[in-house]
Parts: C-alpha cells; sequence; structure tokens
C-alpha cells in the first residue's frame, strides 16, 4: 500500500472514531435531557394520581390505573419492595412511559405516550449520523488530497534520485521555495533541497575528477612518447628491458586514463553487428592469453560491439588472474555470460558500490588501480550490458554479464 492511501485511510479511521464518540455523547446528552423532561412530567401526574387515591377520588380516569396488568415486571418489583419508579414500556401496542407508586399494597401507575419522544430521539439519532458522516467524509477528502500532495511530492524526489544514482547527475527536484521565498518548516522541501544540494556536490566532484583524469592522461602521453623513443637508442641489456618493461606499464596506465576520460566525456559510441556468442567469448579468452576454461551450455545470437566486449573481458580475466586464484571459469549460457575465479572473491564495498577507479579494494587483492573493472563497467554501458559483482556460493569472485539478445 502506499504512502498516500496509508496517510488517507488513517486520517479516515481517525475522523471516524472521533465522529463516533462525538455521536455517542451527544445521543447520551440528549436522550437524558428528553428522557428526564417526560420523566419530570409523568412524575407530576403521579403526585395528581396519589393525592386523588388519597382523598378517595376515583383513579379510572384516562392514564392512572390501580395494578394494571401491563404494568411491567421490573416496575411491579420495585413497588413491592416500597419503592416509586418510572419506565419506559409497551401498553396496548403502544410504547408509554409507565411510573408507579405503593398504593394499599398495590402498584398505583399512571403512564403518558412514548412514541413523540421515541420518535424525537430517532430523528436526533438521525441526524446525528448523518453530520457524522457528512465530517468524516470532508475530512476523508481533505486527507486524501493533503496526502497526494505529500505522496506526489515524495515521489516525485525518488525519481529524481534514482535519476541521480543511474548517472544522470544534471536532475534536480527544483522545489519551488514557500511564501515569501523561504522554505519554512516543510520536511519534504527539506528533503528535497538536500538531494539537489548533494547532487550539485556530487557532480562537481565527479567533474573535478574526471578533468582530472583526462589533464593527468594527456599530459603524460607527451613526454611518455618521447620517454619511449629515447629508451630505444639504449644499448641491448638488462637495463634496456627493465626500462621498457616499466615504460609499458605506464603506458597501459595512460592508455586506460584516456579510455575512461573518453568514457566519462560520452564520447564513446558502439557498432553493434549480430554474433555467436559462444564462438565471439571463446576467440575474446583466447586473445587474452590468460588461461581459463570456457563452457558453452547454450548458445545466443547477440547485437554487439565486438572490440569492446572483448576489452570487457580482457579485464574481467586480468582481474580474475592477478587478485583471485585458479581455476578461472567463464561459462555462456544464452545471453549471459560469467566470469568466476576460486579466490577471497570481491570485497563487500564493490559488490554494493559498483568499481572505482583509484580503489583496489582489500590489500589481500594484490596491486592495482582499479581501472580494469572501472573500464569493464563504462564499455558495459556502452554496450547495453547489465553487469553484477557478486560472491559464488562456494567461494571466489563472480561477474555475470547480461548482453541484449539480437
Amino acid at each position: 500500500m502506499s504512502l498516500r492511501w496509508k496517510i488517507a485511510l488513517t486520517i479516515t479511521a481517525v475522523s471516524c472514531a472521533v465522529a463516533a464518540v462525538l455521536g455517542v455523547l451527544v445521543h447520551n446528552v440528549v436522550a437524558r435531557q428528553t428522557v428526564g423532561e417526560v420523566r419530570k412530567e409523568i412524575h407530576a401526574d403521579l403526585e395528581t394520581a396519589i393525592a386523588n387515591y388519597e382523598y378517595g377520588t376515583s383513579t379510572s380516569n384516562s392514564n392512572t390505573e390501580l395494578d394494571p396488568p401491563e404494568l411491567p415486571d421490573k416496575l411491579r418489583e420495585l413497588v413491592a419492595k416500597g419503592e416509586r419508579g418510572s419506565i419506559v414500556g409497551m401498553r396496548k401496542g403502544q410504547p408509554v412511559m409507565w411510573a408507579a407508586v405503593p398504593a394499599d399494597g398495590k402498584p398505583l401507575a399512571v403512564w403518558s405516550s412514548y412514541r413523540n419522544t421515541r420518535d424525537r430521539l430517532s430523528s436526533i439519532d438521525t441526524a446525528i449520523l448523518g453530520s457524522a458522516l457528512l465530517a468524516a467524509g470532508v475530512v476523508t477528502l481533505a486527507g486524501i488530497f493533503l496526502a497526494t500532495r505529500i505522496s506526489r511530492r515524495l515521489s516525485t524526489t525518488a525519481q529524481v534520485a534514482r535519476r541521480i544514482s543511474e548517472g544522470d547527475l544534471d536532475a534536480r527536484v527544483g522545489m519551488k521555495a514557500g511564501r515569501g521565498g523561504r522554505a519554512g518548516h516543510d520536511e519534504v522541501r527539506d528533503v528535497a533541497g538536500a538531494l539537489d544540494s548533494m547532487a550539485a556536490s556530487l557532480q562537481s566532484r565527479l567533474e573535478t575528477e574526471k578533468r582530472f583524469t583526462a589533464d593527468v592522461a594527456h599530459e603524460l602521453r607527451t613526454p611518455l612518447t618521447g620517454m619511449v623513443a629515447a629508451a630505444g637508442l639504449l644499448p641491448d641489456g638488462r637495463p634496456k628491458e627493465m626500462i621498457n618493461d616499466r615504460l609499458q606499464a605506464l603506458r597501459s596506465l595512460t592508455e586506460d586514463l584516456l579510455e575512461i576520460s573518453r568514457l566519462d566525456a560520452g564520447a564513446e559510441t558502439a557498432e553493434l553487428a549480430p554474433y555467436e556468442l559462444g564462438a565471439l567469448v571463446r576467440r575474446a579468452v583466447a586473445a587474452t592469453g590468460l588461461a581459463a576454461e570456457v563452457r558453452v551450455e547454450r548458445d545466443a545470437v547477440v547485437e554487439t560491439d565486438r572490440r569492446r566486449l572483448d576489452r570487457i573481458l580482457a579485464n574481467l580475466l586480468t582481474n580474475a588472474h592477478r587478485h583471485g586464484r585458479p581455476p578461472v571459469e567463464v561459462t555462456v549460457d544464452g545471453p549471459v555470460i560469467e566470469v568466476r575465479d576460486h579466490g577471497k572473491g570481491y570485497p563487500r564495498d564493490l559488490i554494493e558500490q559498483g568499481p572505482q577507479r583509484f580503489r583496489t579494494g582489500e590489500p589481500g587483492r594484490g596491486k592495482g588501480h582499479g581501472l580494469g573493472l572501472t573500464i569493464a563497467a563504462g564499455q558495459a554501458q556502452v554496450l547495453g550490458i547489465t553487469l553484477e559483482f557478486g560472491g559464488a556460493p562456494d567461494g571466489g569472485a563472480r561477474t555475470v554479464l547480461r548482453l541484449p539478445a539480437a
């Protein structure tokens, strides 16, 4: 049940409860007052009947009788105890108010029609019920209107939050300030403002990081080219091999940084074509030169960019060999690829938040710059591939790629 209906039902329940309590209280007060007036009149008639009986006047008038047979039993028992009282009962099929007093061991009773009083109380109860229902309905409608406004504003805020989490850092709630340009004490407005502020701060930090990555990559590229050319002039030997090895590592890092900067800028465009996934994965794994067991449980034709998919698989296999333990397994099941190793598995923050550049997770997972998985995630986004990082039930890191079928 949505928040809107929860609030509306709560307001409805409370308003109905309040209306019921007030209706009962008003009914009791009015009924007590109305019946009290009737009792006062019937007791006055009873006093007159007692005086007539004591002076020997006939009691066979229209509303007085000695020991009438229709006298209610409760009132008869009360008179038998030597007390007087009154009670609502029936006489000849009509509602009446009875009053009786002991007279020579018998009840001397008077009665008065109670039909008008009962009709009056019934009309009052109907009016109370109608007023209560009307009030409850108005309050319920007002509650639904208020709950709808709150729910709509919260839904808008939630949609913007989802857009930000999906990478749209330009998304903003943009909720207007209250009267006079002040937000006031509106909690929903405060949440929206905090979300906009967080998005702006996050966007600023990410833009700074992207610019720094792109600047570093471009600044390194020029001197690196000169260093490679200079290293080629060195005489052959162990020192030259060591320098070329370090230069190759630095070149790979620079190329990774340039690729990340292009992904950040949205400059990468996929060239899609249909491929048989099983054969495509076998060729990609073989091209890496890394040991991995490839199993095709169910082949499928997918539409993808072969070069970018090769890049993703190469980075995943490199990560598995560098940080995990053999055997490394690659399984194709329809348009789904699973890459897993038998090491310690991915750290929890990587599973929950995804890969982040220059963060390698747990120290035990080896050395690196955290760029391989970041590039894999960026290329997967370009290809429309869902990339999931997790752990295998029997241990080890497990990465699942879900490709769009052709």
